[in-house]
């Protein structure tokens, strides 16, 4: 089974200070068809005007990432953290019990844009808890958020994986999705996948086959391992 999920077909909310596409259903955006893919809920490009941000607000039960591609975040949230996370950096917070946070552009100046993912966990209630770390490129896919934390990654509650995937132009590499579903989302270059044509912006999920990547250019994407039953 193959989900291909083209970037310009992705939903779109515009409000000025943010411009944002949904690779899934969220907000005022819904489509049934794409309501997520395994335990992966949400995939939100956003870009924020400087100074700008989302205010506070609350979150349950939820496993959020947040992956700065352009600019710095500042982040406060009802656990007591206040930290700025800029461009590379990776952040995960769990909401489990229940938290509040705000997002801000921490510049006056410059625009932010961020993924901000969504992952369901596999137990409900947890105790919130925060992380964030700058995690450098080890190969050609470095894990930044595991269920166990290893190889210097941050923790996630459930039992899936995500990686950042860096190929120069030529190289290529196999995914095996054959015993679990999996979902490419590309950020950069362009690169052909089972015959598909992917550039940035576009994405392929897979299940029960395994995805043959050939980098056309220098590329730059992120790889989720999840679950089979969710």
């Amino acid at each position: 089974m193959l989900y291909f999920r083209p970037g310009n077909e992705r939903g779109r909310a515009n409000f000025g200070w943010l411009d944002s596409r949904h690779s899934f259903s969220f907000g005022h955006y819904y489509d049934p068809k794409h309501m997520g893919f395994s335990a992966l809920r949400v995939i939100n490009d956003d870009i924020v005007a400087p100074g700008a941000g989302f205010d506070t607000h609350g979150h349950r039960d939820m496993e959020i990432i947040s992956y700065v591609l352009e600019g710095t975040i500042e982040h406060k949230d009802s656990m007591g953290h206040s930290y700025v996370v800029p461009a590379g950096e990776v952040q995960r917070m769990s909401a489990g019990t229940g938290v509040t946070h705000s997002e801000f552009n921490h510049s006056k100046e410059h625009s932010l844009r961020f993924l901000q993912i969504w992952i369901q966990p596999n137990q409900l209630g947890i105790t919130p808890g925060y992380q964030q770390q700058k995690i450098e490129q080890r190969g050609v896919l470095t894990p930044l958020v595991t269920p166990d934390g290893r190889d210097g990654s941050l923790s996630m509650q459930q039992d899936a994986s995500l990686y950042r995937i860096a190929l120069a132009a030529g190289e290529s590499l196999q995914l095996d999705t054959r015993q679990r579903p999996g979902y490419f989302h590309l950020i950069e270059g362009a690169v052909n996948i089972n015959d598909h044509q992917l550039t940035a912006g576009d994405a392929l999920g897979a299940f029960e086959e395994s995805l043959q990547l050939e980098a056309h250019e220098p590329l730059v994407a992120l790889w989720f391992d999840l679950p089979v039953n969710n």
